[in-house]
């Protein structure tokens, strides 16, 4: 019976190894960040901020939650934000930055089929998100539009995905809390596989001058302190019951119990990104606008290590 058990913990201690080193399926050499990256970390054991209730009430208690991701088009466009999985070989541009004191001046790899959030002739936040998989970089870009002999964009940002190295502080990145897009986002390779073991990224529709770690920037001009501040970590509460939801949504909702979520952006309140894929299924995630705000609760996350701080 000891053996038994020795062996079952080892394979339980192997299955938590393993669950921090997967990866992205079109970039096996490379981690999502390491494990002890803020996108990375549990946060279901953790108290709860005194403030709690003041800041989900500021957010929306009533607002139900949505899944700003799923299948086939929305005016023409995958609904979520894509990526790209890029190599060695895909050349570099050049980019022209609106924010270029805040922006990675530096070459993109950004193939001539790059997938642009919204489509390419949409006017929305056309973010462009680039997974080199040979050097295990990140390249994000927000606003992108090509120019003659070119692109140009807001802003841009690139990281080390094996780094938990931050933006300056008051640096904005291609999304306004500084933080990087991709490893905030839903995909459904995970959900395929069962699990989604990180964060994900959410917006609100009022947010304060301020942020909080891992956040590097603020977007807001209000010092209400009753608003949220970018960086700010939810989780669905432990009581709240998910048997019934259909098996997609049912993984989105326990990485929200596990994870929880970051405030990442000024947008509509208690949107989750995610990557388009024509494998979810949009009337599964319809469901999850059965949670509400009310439902959430905010992490007091000071007890975390902040590496790369």
């Amino acid at each position: 019976m000891k053996r038994l058990l020795a062996v079952t913990a080892a394979a339980l201690l192997v299955g938590v190894t393993a669950a921090h080193a997967l990866r992205l399926p079109g970039a096996p050499r490379c981690s999502i960040f390491p494990a002890t990256n803020a996108w990375n970390q549990r946060v279901d054991t953790l108290p709860v901020a005194a403030n709690s209730a003041e800041l989900i009430s500021s957010i929306g208690a009533g607002t139900g939650l949505h899944a700003d991701f799923g299948s086939g088009l929305y005016d023409g466009s995958p609904i979520g934000i894509p990526f790209d999985v890029v190599t060695k070989k895909t050349p570099r541009s050049r980019v022209s930055f609106q924010y270029a004191d805040e922006s990675d001046r530096k070459p993109y790899p950004i193939p001539k089929s790059v997938h642009i959030e919204g489509g390419r002739q949409s006017d929305g936040d056309r973010h462009a998100l680039l997974v080199d998989k040979d050097a295990c970089r990140l390249y994000e870009l927000y606003a992108l539009y090509p120019k003659a002999g070119g692109w140009k964009a807001g802003s841009g940002a690139a990281w080390s995905l094996g780094s938990n190295a931050l933006r300056p502080a008051g640096w904005t990145s291609a999304d306004a809390a500084g933080l990087p897009i991709f490893p905030g986002l839903a995909r459904y390779d995970e959900v395929a596989r069962g699990v989604i073991d990180h964060a994900l990224r959410f917006t609100a529709s009022r947010t304060r001058r301020a942020y909080v770690y891992p956040a590097r920037h603020y977007a807001s001009s209000s010092d209400d302190p009753s608003l949220p501040p970018m960086g700010l970590r939810v989780r669905l509460k432990a009581s709240f019951d998910i048997s019934g939801f259909p098996r997609q949504t049912r993984i989105v909702l326990q990485a929200l119990k596990t994870y929880g979520m970051i405030l990442a952006d000024n947008g509509s309140s208690w949107y989750v990104s995610g990557a388009p894929s024509p494998k979810w299924s949009n009337d599964d995630l319809h469901s999850i606008g059965r949670v509400t705000g009310s439902d959430f609760e905010v992490v007091d996350t000071s007890s975390l290590p902040h590496p790369g701080r």
